[in-house]
């Protein structure tokens, strides 16, 4: 019978990062409803989505004498992990002792406490661990109080692979991290996919699959450092296969499987985050077709599941889609839970999450019990190898002219994969006929050794200085130890003529890249002579001492921390508390040392502290590039800029994070939005892993080629910011600017002119003008926007343009492109006109201003023989801002100028009419006080001047003098 997926959500405590940008909860749950709120707009809805469960576990908890965290009283809504266990773990135990396969994905973004609710830590055991324990727990309460005569058997498997760019990666065997491509993913008519030559072993206690585990997750450490692989865009799959054998009430030997796969999935913000908008290049390979196919797939089952019978579901799409057909939409109880952020920072991951999930729960699965007699299963097996022998035979031998055509290569591969069936075949049925204690003593000499030599190096690291590494992701932090025993020990890759004591492989490792010297106890590290080597953030060029909780990077990307278990005695005895070395906390410190503010404090802006969390994560990103930049010989460098407001043209906004890619032999420079860079950053990882494999056409044409950007690329210069407070009282604007890229340096100056007009461009009278800008209210206005020129553009831009929107322009207005010259004369004026102004039109010429930018292509013209201009490492947001504010100033100052020309010029015409009522002998008012009123700037002085018109135009009419007011428009 068919059944949906069950699906669960989570919502965790807010993280270090989140407390310390002082987020605030849009996550609320009420029984198995959630709600999430949208932080920009708090007076909306919040968005609700039902599931099968709502885990609040944000807050109400305590933290136990053993470290469990548990809820504060019996009313508290904290939901703990031996809940999340009973209502998930429980049911798939209970579907594997019946016999049905069972699947459990945990989805969402990185750092969103998938690995909390899925493996968890300490006394906080997460679902696979409680899993695997209480799996074991029954198979010997089982054993002890079984039929003798039913002949009961469990056997256990583990394995565990990961999925990176659609490679398939085998963690609990190395050497296929070697093998080009990944593993092969195969299709049998029966088992459906499976990884071809993937390594299982059988396991006897919680201890075993732990400890195989463990190793997993140190291979896939080691493997995510020296191959670039970015541990959190790599999906990891443990699956565990429980068989049950006996005699059943007829006498015969059953065999009952149960396959569980356990799936941890990558995280699902990379998906948009890294979208490669207005790129040339988009991410190609295939780094995120996994999750892409994935929501592809959800999507098709949804679909049928609501009664959309035709619609085809693209399994084939991926390699994880492939892997997990059956859990999703085949012979599987299947369970995903979602993991939520309740920060308001990660609002839009966190709703796609919640959108994700939602949809999935429509998908229906048909889980069967995989029971059948043993004799059977391998009376089919061998029926199976019949077959394929003579297929064998038959296409590689006698039956020649069947594959007539066929290249002789892909003959040949054929006979390869039947050969290999075979062997898997017959191995199967070794397999079904040895017995568990026969196999597990196959591998038990081995994993003796390991957890000997794993109990050797947990004693040595109790007295014995040592590096262990750190990670972005958590679960893979500590997972890599090296020793440094008394003596030197050397650091260096695998091209060294004496293998070191410290291998190491990947970006910017040298053959001899460093030694370490333990004296008595005393350990010095000393770089070789060109190897990088940062030391608590900074290069190191000497040797230096190490102490107790050192952060030391070799290369690129292997980054440790020094643990001196003597030094650390020492501090202990001196009562000095250990400091806390994160992998954030060991990346700021590096973005400190590079000129970065990355100070804490109370002073600090929610949008300063945010900033620094992006610096933090994209300062090794920007390192990666241009370590692989220099080992490519690709001659460009990559650089982190900082964006501010002002040099986007807004006011109300945050710094935003830029990286520059400088071109080595000219002075050509690129901008790239943070998006832009991520998605060429891994298309360079995909060319350099083909380099370092030895592909012969790693290097691509320069129109592929991630590293490369045209030279006649259009970047923009700089831009200038035109203040409009003149135009609110129907005044020009005449400004030679100032053109500033976004370090805040001058690129040049441009001539802007803003004319009001009549609708038809013509001049409006020369006192056409108001008071208050209020005055325009409702009326008609026309403005002629001019850009006559630029003047001193730098020499490398062969071509200019300018751009800009003017007030509710949704595309950019733009003067035609002018080349061969730095002082290019665009020439350029349009009309804009409002056929009613509004109180936003004035709010926008009072507060807003408009933003031009000047855009250019650059030449391709070498530099080689001349100096390269110095460049300041990062964008001097400060002078921008105190350059804008003199600019506004002195633009509020000329506004202010050309009124008080203006008033006098109607007060002067206003005294001529006075002086010749005055001869006249007709009353008016005193001219002094008409001055002071009129110069005061006053609507009151309009209206005094006014009276004087009238009281004059009167006494024309009728020689009498009478008072009267009008409002002069």
């Amino acid at each position: 019978m068919a059944e949906n997926v069950k699906v669960a959500v989570r919502v965790r405590p807010f993280n270090e990062r989140e407390i310390k940008v002082k987020a605030s909860c849009i996550i609320k749950m009420y029984g198995k409803t959630t709600e999430i709120v949208d932080p920009a707009n708090k007076q909306s809805e919040p968005k609700k989505f039902t599931f099968d469960q709502s885990y609040w576990s944000h807050d109400g908890y305590k933290e136990g004498p053993d470290g469990y965290l548990e809820a504060v009283g019996s009313k508290s809504p904290y939901v703990d992990q031996r809940k999340v266990f009973k209502d998930l773990g429980m049911s798939v135990l209970e579907n594997a002792w019946k016999g049905y396969n069972c699947c459990m994905f945990a989805y969402g973004q990185t750092g969103s406490g998938k690995s909390y609710s899925v493996v968890g830590y300490g006394a906080n055991k997460g679902i696979v661990p409680e899993t695997c324990e209480k799996l074991f727990n029954g198979i010997d309460e089982n054993l002890k109080t079984a039929d003798k005569s039913r002949e009961q058997e469990y056997q256990v498997f583990v394995s565990m692979l990961e999925i990176y760019n659609e490679q398939v990666r085998d963690l609990l065997n190395p050497s296929s991290f070697k093998v080009k491509g990944g593993l092969k993913v195969r299709e049998h008519p029966q088992r459906g996919f499976y990884v071809e030559s993937q390594s299982i072993f059988p396991v006897k206690s919680y201890d075993d699959i732990n400890e195989r585990i463990n190793e997993g997750t140190r291979n896939r450490t080691i493997a995510s450092t020296n191959m670039n692989a970015t541990s959190s865009r790599a999906h990891t799959i443990v699956s565990i296969k429980f068989v049950q054998k006996g005699k059943n009430d007829a006498g015969q030997n059953m065999t009952k499987t149960s396959i569980i796969n356990l799936v941890d999935l990558a995280g699902s913000e990379r998906v948009d985050s890294t979208g490669a908008t207005g790129d040339r290049l988009k991410e190609g390979a295939a780094i995120n077709l996994s999750l892409s196919s994935l929501g592809n797939v959800i999507k098709a089952l949804a679909d049928q599941g609501s009664g959309k019978k035709s619609t085809r579901v693209p399994y084939r799409d991926s390699k994880l889609t492939m892997l997990l057909k059956n859990a999703l939409g085949g012979n599987s109880k299947t369970i995903m839970i979602a993991a939520l952020s309740p920060a308001d920072i990660n609002y839009d991951e966190t709703l796609s999450t919640l959108r994700y999930a939602d949809r999935a729960k429509s998908i229906k699965t048909k889980a069967v019990v995989n029971e059948s007699p043993t004799e059977k299963l391998i009376r089919e097996l061998k029926e199976e190898n019949a077959r394929l022998l003579l297929e064998l035979q038959g296409k590689g031998g006698g039956g020649q002219a069947v594959m007539q055509g066929v290249p002789e290569e892909e003959v040949e591969e054929l006979k390869r994969e039947l050969e290999l069936q075979m062997q898997r075949n017959q191995s199967e049925m070794d397999s079904m006929r040895q017995s568990w204690e026969q196999r597990l003593k196959e591998v038990q000499s081995a994993q003796e050794e390991k957890l000997a030599k794993e109990i050797r190096k947990r004693d040595e690291m109790k007295v014995t200085p040592h590096f262990w590494n750190l990670n972005e992701d958590p679960a893979l932090t500590g997972m890599v130890v090296h020793f440094t025993y008394p003596g030197s020990t050397r650091v260096g890759n695998q091209k060294a003529e004496t293998t070191p004591e410290i291998m190491l492989s990947g970006l910017s490792i040298q053959k001899d890249h460093a030694t370490v010297t333990n004296k008595k106890g005393v350990c010095v590290l000393q770089p070789s002579p060109g190897a990088k080597v940062l030391l608590n953030g900074k290069d190191l060029i000497d040797k230096a001492e190490l102490h107790h909780n050192d952060r030391v990077m070799f290369g690129s990307s292997h980054l440790y921390v020094f643990h001196h278990p003597q030094d650390l005695a020492k501090n202990q005895k001196a009562g000095k508390k250990e400091e806390k070395v994160t992998y954030d906390t060991a990346q700021e410190e590096i973005a400190a040392n590079s000129g970065f503010d990355m100070k804490k404090g109370p002073d600090k802006s929610k949008d300063d502290l945010l900033l620094q969390e992006d610096l933090v994560q994209l300062m090794p990103m920007v390192i990666e590039a241009n370590a692989m930049s220099e080992e490519l010989k690709k001659g460009v460098r990559f650089e982190i800029v900082l964006i501010s407001p002002q040099a986007r043209g807004q006011k109300h906004s945050r710094t935003e994070l830029a990286v520059l890619m400088r071109c080595n032999d000219n002075d050509n420079e690129f901008l790239w939005d943070k998006n832009k860079f991520l998605n060429r950053k891994y298309l360079m990882q995909e060319m350099y892993q083909n380099f370092v494999d030895g592909e012969p056409d790693w290097d691509r044409e320069k129109d592929n080629d991630p590293f490369w950007e045209p030279p006649d690329s259009e970047v923009m210069i700089g831009c200038t910011h035109v203040y409009l407070q003149s135009l609110g009282y129907l005044i020009e604007v005449e400004e030679l600017l100032g053109i500033t890229d976004f370090r805040g340096n001058e690129q040049g100056l441009l001539k802007v002119e803003i004319y009001p007009c009549n609708a038809d461009g013509s001049n409006l009278a020369e006192d056409d003008f108001v008071d208050e800008p209020e005055e325009l209210l409702g009326r008609q206005v026309a403005f002629k926007i001019v850009l006559t020129h630029a003047r001193g553009l730098p020499s490398r831009f062969q071509k200019s343009r300018c751009k800009y929107r003017f007030y509710l322009d949704k595309n950019p207005a733009q003067t035609s492109e002018i080349a061969g010259t730095c002082n290019p004369d665009y020439n350029y004026n349009k009309i804009v006109s409002v056929n009613a102004v509004t109180k936003q039109l004035l709010e926008y010429f009072n507060e807003g201003m408009l933003t031009v930018e000047v855009w250019g292509r650059q030449s391709d013209t070498s530099k080689k023989g001349r100096v390269a201009r110095g460049r300041p490492k990062t964008a001097s947001t400060n002078g921008t801002v105190e350059a804008e504010e003199r600019n506004r100033m002195a633009v509020e100052l000329n506004t202010e100028k050309k009124r008080v020309a203006r008033l006098e010029a109607k007060l002067h015409k206003l005294r001529d009419l006075v002086i010749e009522a005055q001869s006249k002998g007709e009353e008016v008012i005193a001219i002094r006080d008409l001055q002071a009123a009129v110069m005061g700037g006053s609507s009151a002085s309009f209206k005094a001047a006014a009276r004087v018109v009238a009281i004059s135009e009167k006494s024309k009419v009728d020689g009498q003098v009478t008072s009267t007011t009008c409002n002069v428009q």
